[in-house]
């Protein structure tokens, strides 16, 4: 079998702690930003999640921005949202990147068109964020496209899918991401962590029912810069539940760059609690607009040097948590 080349799957695979980025891709038609933020990223962390559209704000399409983050040095996460495509259009993208040295995708419901810069957009929605993650993995593990065609060479993609632990109603929660690893995702990225008591709810429950041992989970961490950041999400972002103790300790902070140092602060914090919490395979880093933090944030986690993935046995076949029983 093909090897996958996803550094990120050997390093969970090899029981890593992995540390992932994110990088919004420009509004314009320029490389040169991406090629920027990798510098934030390379040797810092080992993947980076290139959005899609996030926010339903048009930019430089995640296919091409993974690409351009390869070129960079950085190996790319591409993201890809239900909103925008349908099922034809979401197969030839998985094609084209895979070919283009791609190996991780991360799948995704998006934003909602009406929050974003063309509201009048419709939606397209053929496929959910689950349908999704089983047409990749159909056409990684079955070599068929979602009619049942078959290919001559397969996208050997690491799939990757969100979940909310913070959502209501709470039980669902853990329903909806066994629904996921059935469907066949190999990893999970979570919304940001702001409310650790809830978080370790969530994986008590996961753990009670095996999952972690079925998926790799990379609990979500968002360096904020300003208390007005948390408000906002508490107050207009649906499913995020953020703890008074963070709102209190930026509250009584005025000065600007004062601010920023004590978001830093409790994200660090928040990604040493994580590192202690089990079945937690790693961190998704989330600096909205301040990529230039990831390499602080790492390095006062505690989370340098990043390991290298070994090399696999040639001729060995690509695995996945399958092979560790995952849900078939």
């Amino acid at each position: 079998m093909l090897k996958s080349g996803s550094n990120l799957e050997k390093l969970l695979r090899a029981g890593h702690f992995v540390v992932c980025g994110e990088m919004g891709p420009p509004q314009a038609a320029d490389s040169a930003s991406i090629l920027k933020k990798c510098g934030y990223f390379k040797g810092y962390v080992d993947a980076v999640n290139l959005t899609d559209n996030q926010t339903a704000i048009v930019r430089m399409s995640s296919v091409m921005s993974s690409y351009f983050a390869l070129q960079g040095g950085v190996e790319p996460i591409m993201q890809m949202t239900c909103r925008d495509r349908n099922r034809l259009a979401m197969q030839s993208d998985i094609l084209g990147a895979y070919a283009a040295g791609i190996r991780n995708i991360l799948c995704l419901t998006g934003d909602y068109q009406t929050f974003g810069n063309h509201p009048d957009a419709r939606g397209v929605f053929d496929l959910d964020s689950t349908q999704l993650v089983q047409m990749v993995k159909k056409m990684r593990d079955e070599k068929k496209f979602l009619c049942g065609d078959e290919m001559k060479q397969e996208p050997r993609m690491f799939i990757g899918a969100a979940a909310n632990p913070f959502a209501e109603p709470f039980e669902f929660r853990v329903m909806n991401l066994a629904k996921k690893i059935e469907a066949g995702a190999d990893f999970i990225q979570t919304q940001p962590v702001f409310d650790i008591p809830r978080f370790e709810k969530w994986m008590n429950a996961v753990r009670e029912e095996g999952l972690e041992k079925e998926v790799h989970i990379i609990a979500g961490v968002m360096p904020v810069r300003s208390v007005k950041a948390l408000l906002y999400m508490k107050d207009s972002v649906p499913g995020m539940s953020i703890a008074d103790e963070y709102i209190n300790r930026l509250e009584q902070i005025k000065d600007k760059e004062a601010a920023m140092e004590e978001g830093v602060k409790i994200a660090v914090e928040i990604m040493t609690r994580l590192k202690e919490t089990p079945g937690v395979a790693g961190v998704h880093i989330m600096p909205v607009m301040w990529e230039s933090v990831t390499p602080r944030l790492v390095e006062e986690a505690g989370l340098l040097p990043r390991p290298v993935a070994a090399e696999e046995t040639e001729g060995k076949e690509q695995g996945t948590m399958c092979d560790v029983g995952c849900r078939m």
